[in-house]
């Protein structure tokens, strides 16, 4: 039963983990004009099964198995061959700069893993009609580090890219990609079977000759980064 004259909002989920997969959709089937179309554990399931039994919300995580296309390629590949779908992330990867990346890709909404159930189907509503919908607090981040970037911007006089001028090895050019993708250190060691702590001291050696503190920092030059 839906609510009064309105259509169920058709949910697709995708959520490499069981327990938050199955707790979510048994909470969001609770709302009476939402239907859950799918529940999935890789992206090439959801894909198959969404030619067949169209989404109008794709409720995914941004970081998926090691074996899985996730993040921004995930966003990017929904987008394109769904088209009429509207994109939802949900997940722990909740900083201005991941946020801000996804929404860049196509996503229509971003919620963390750590916000309550309640802001999630604020989201999905928000979205399905057409709006984007971020945390008020994540919002105004976003908007700050974007107006500091172009401040910095017109203070250097230069939109050259960094890389140019400092000496990144291969490795620290592809961890730093990597960091620009959304990817913790620990996913980015699984991806290249390298240590942890190599991985972290390859970020921190590439933060260094660029001068940059932290991933936040990072994102703010990611334009000057073109050619990594």
């Amino acid at each position: 039963m839906t609510w009064a004259g309105t259509k169920a909002i058709r949910i697709a989920l995708l959520d490499d983990h069981a327990v938050v997969r199955h707790g979510l959709a048994a909470r969001l089937k609770e709302e009476s004009d939402f239907q859950i179309v799918g529940t999935y554990a890789t992206s090439k399931d959801m894909m198959a099964a969404l030619r067949a039994s169209p989404a109008d919300i794709l409720l995914i995580d941004y970081s998926l198995s090691i074996n899985d296309i996730d993040g921004l390629n995930l966003i990017r590949a929904l987008k394109v061959r769904f088209p009429d779908s509207k994109i939802l992330v949900s997940s722990s990867h909740y900083n201005p700069a991941t946020v801000a990346l996804a929404m860049r890709a196509g996503a229509r909404g971003f919620v963390g893993k750590e916000q309550e159930l309640s802001e999630l189907i604020a989201a999905v509503r928000s979205v399905s009609v057409g709006r984007v919908h971020l945390n008020p607090l994540m919002a105004a981040e976003i908007s700050s580090m974007l107006s500091s970037n172009v401040q910095d911007d017109d203070a250097s006089g230069t939109g050259d890219s960094l890389t140019d001028n400092t000496e990144l090895s291969p490795r620290e050019r592809e961890v730093l990609r990597c960091c620009l993708e959304g990817m913790s250190v620990t996913q980015i060691a699984e991806k290249f079977a390298r240590s942890v702590k190599t991985i972290s001291g390859q970020k921190q050696a590439a933060f260094r000759k660029l001068g940059v503190r932290n991933d936040n920092e990072l994102f703010k030059i990611q334009h000057q980064l073109q050619d990594l």
